[in-house]
């Protein structure tokens, strides 16, 4: 067999290496545009699952490894001039230069024929090869010779980085925020020898270009980025190998193979720098490559085996890297939190760190943060000397009422105890089924609730009031979501004449009298709950529903004072809201729609101005949830889906946040509570 390799970096050195074990009687050449010494990073970084692939993958270039490497086991996070230390976390690091001299010279051991300063313009120069593997970057020519066979995705990030050393040698992992007269910069710093550490600064385009980095020279950003962070560098240099400020896009690719060519590591798929993988994907891309080859004598079948095998895994670190860098992307966002709670939610980031993951780790890191929220939550100071229960069993204060613990649920038991959907009105139930306000049997139905739930020590009650609108007059959702009934039903009504499916009836547009009787159908609502004991009120203003149709430019299409902008299409809501909050008295929460999931649709960045305008009339609590505007949205329904809206709204809205969206352990309520993404969770059964 001819193996052509294209590129010189780990994963393709570590491709040539082993397949020369699995075949010593193979061809193997690597082709490299460079020089042998030359490299454009500084460290790498192992986890202990991954030096555990190097050593049953080649115990020998493992062995060279280890006794190069740097090892720490800590992370640090400097913010706001504090310096919180979290201990558990196992790393070793090595130079990338050392890390490429022990693969070249064990791939020349085992007799692979490694060139470099050979520029490959098409892939034909290879020659006559059973297998081209593309090793060879981002930007390679192997992926970009076959577009078209391998659908790749590019995604830019938002911020803008430059990868320097420093010949500092740190004793941990180490995050740096801070903020100039130009913006808020960060430093992921890691040492991979005895002498040498990774110090890449990273900051939105913004602080970017305000600063002026963008003319900069290389010993310009140096002299800036060393100035800025003096403090940490003391006497110490930044060190620069052709460092230039660049864009971090993550690859993505529909296929790794096309014929012959097969592609590795970063010419297959990028993972953000902020989790520290790219290194580890790439070889063990390598090493299950070569497993597939072991296994099947057809190559077609081993290629197809090894990229079944390896895209699940890669994608998701993919998502962990998303979320990494989303969060260091909008990282400003935390910048009021204590540097306790700010720790703990980066370490949190990316959801592969837990709280009950870190109790392992750092028991005492977690016990300051359980003291500290309870702390708050309180404001009892002795209480951060005492030992506290976790985030989820801290009460919490709303406009007067104290639920006993940070979960809600159907049932008994929780701290909130929240309804299904309750009718405002005869013509604003989903179904027939749908229980209502203004009915005396619904209300003494509501009345055991409030009962069975106050049996519960320290249970409140909500009440979830709205009017279904479009979606009204469907079938129960056991024969059918959304399914019209047979007979008809009652008259829809919505913000606009529009349909909620092909099958559904096209509603009445809302007139002024009718919006009069709607307010007055709100505030009845309201004092009714008020009368029947109920603790805490939710208004549904999503999910497709009358209130929602008014919010978003998919459903509401008027030419009046309630449509056109979204200030417009917020009228009548707060309207709503204003009428229910002069009846009731007590905790208001309302649900929203965070995004439509649709084109044309209401965003993210919309739901934190809805939230700061219901905030400004009176609003406790915000319940964001995905999607159901319109039967077309697409949302992505996957573990824990809710939070990163339910976090972005409490943080850039100022608002307290219930978070749902497929939250089933304690552990995953914990990390959320305690990193400040919501207030209160709701926990599926």
């Amino acid at each position: 067999m001819r193996y052509a390799v294209l590129g010189g970096g780990p994963a393709g050195l570590y491709f040539a290496l082993l397949i020369r074990k699995a075949d010593p009687g193979a061809d193997v050449q690597v082709v490299e545009r460079n020089p042998p010494d030359a490299t454009f990073g500084w460290g790498v970084v192992f986890s202990e699952e991954t030096l555990g692939a190097l050593r049953d993958a080649d115990y020998e270039s493992y062995t060279a490894i280890i006794e190069s490497f740097a090892r720490w086991n800590a992370i640090d996070i400097v913010f706001h001039e504090s310096r919180i230390r979290s201990r558990g976390h196992v790393f070793t690091g090595i130079s990338r230069k050392v890390l490429l001299a022990i693969l070249q010279r064990r791939c020349r051991e085992l007799g692979a024929r490694l060139e470099f300063q050979r520029e490959i313009r098409d892939l034909s120069e290879l020659g006559d090869v059973d297998l081209i593997v593309g090793a060879d970057g981002v930007n390679g020519l192997a992926r970009r010779s076959q577009e078209k066979a391998f659908l790749p995705r590019l995604t830019s990030h938002k911020t803008k980085y430059v990868w320097f050393g420093t010949d500092m040698a740190l004793d941990a992992f180490t995050f740096i925020f801070r903020r100039n007269q130009h913006g808020l910069f960060q430093v992921h710093a890691y040492p991979f020898d005895a002498r040498t550490s990774t110090f890449i600064v990273e900051c939105a385009e913004e602080a970017w270009r305000a600063a002026g980095l963008d003319r900069a020279t290389e010993e310009q950003s140096i002299a800036y980025c060393s100035e800025l962070f003096k403090s940490e560098l003391g006497r110490h240099k930044l060190l620069s190998n052709r460092s230039s400020w660049l864009t971090f896009q993550t690859l993505r690719s529909a296929s790794w193979h096309h014929k012959n060519l097969v592609l590795v590591g970063d010419a297959a798929h990028t993972a953000h720098f902020s989790i520290g993988s790219g290194t580890k994907l790439a070889i063990e891309d390598s090493i299950a490559l070569v497993d597939s080859l072991r296994r099947h004598q057809d190559i077609q079948a081993a290629l197809t085996r090894y990229e079944l095998e390896r895209q699940p895994v890669v994608e998701r670190f993919q998502e962990a890297a998303g979320e990494s860098s989303s969060y260091f992307e909008d990282v400003s966002r935390y910048e009021s939190f204590s540097p306790l709670q700010f720790a703990f939610n980066l370490l949190t980031r990316s959801r592969r760190i837990t709280y009950n993951n870190l109790s392992q780790r750092d028991p005492m890191l977690v016990r300051s943060v359980d003291s500290a929220f309870a702390a708050g939550a309180t404001s009892d100071h002795a209480a951060q000397v005492r030992l506290s229960p976790p985030p989820m069993f801290v009460s919490l204060k709303v406009r007067g009422l104290e639920i006993a613990n940070r979960v809600t649920s159907l049932t008994p038991g929780a701290g909130l105890v929240i309804s299904d959907f309750t009718a405002v009105g005869p013509e604003g139930r989903i179904t027939p089924e749908t229980p209502g306000v203004y009915s005396p049997d619904h209300l003494d139905e509501l009345r055991q609730k409030v009962q069975r739930a106050h049996a519960q020590p320290g249970t409140r009650f909500a009440l979830q009031i709205g009017h279904a609108g479009r979606r009204g007059a469907t079938r129960p959702a056991y024969l059918g979501v959304d399914r019209p009934l047979r007979w008809g039903g009652w008259p829809l009504v919505s913000a606009s004449p529009v349909a909620y499916s092909a099958h559904a009836r096209v509603p009445r547009e809302l007139t002024p009298d009718d919006m009069r009787l709607l307010l007055d159908a709100f505030r009845g609502a309201a004092v009714t709950a008020a009368a029947c004991g109920v603790d805490l009120l939710e208004l549904n203003f999503a999910q497709g529903y009358l209130v929602a149709s008014f919010m978003s430019p998919l459903t509401n299409l008027r030419s009046d004072d309630y449509g056109g902008n979204l200030g417009c299409r917020l009228r009548f809501p707060l309207e709503i809201f204003d009428a229910v909050r002069e009846a009731w008295q007590g905790p208001l929460m309302v649900r929203i729609s965070a995004t439509d999931c649709a084109a044309g649709g209401t965003t993210l960045a919309d739901a934190v101005l809805i939230a700061g305008a219901l905030k400004a009339h009176g609003c406790d609590l915000v319940h964001p949830v995905m999607g159901q505007t319109v039967l077309e949205s697409k949302p992505d329904y996957g573990r824990l889906f809710g939070v990163p809206a339910s976090d972005r709204i409490r943080n850039e809205a100022g608002i307290a946040t219930l978070a749902s969206g497929h939250i089933t352990t304690a552990d995953e309520v914990n990390t959320i509570l305690a990193a400040g993404r919501a207030d209160l969770c709701q926990l599926d059964d």
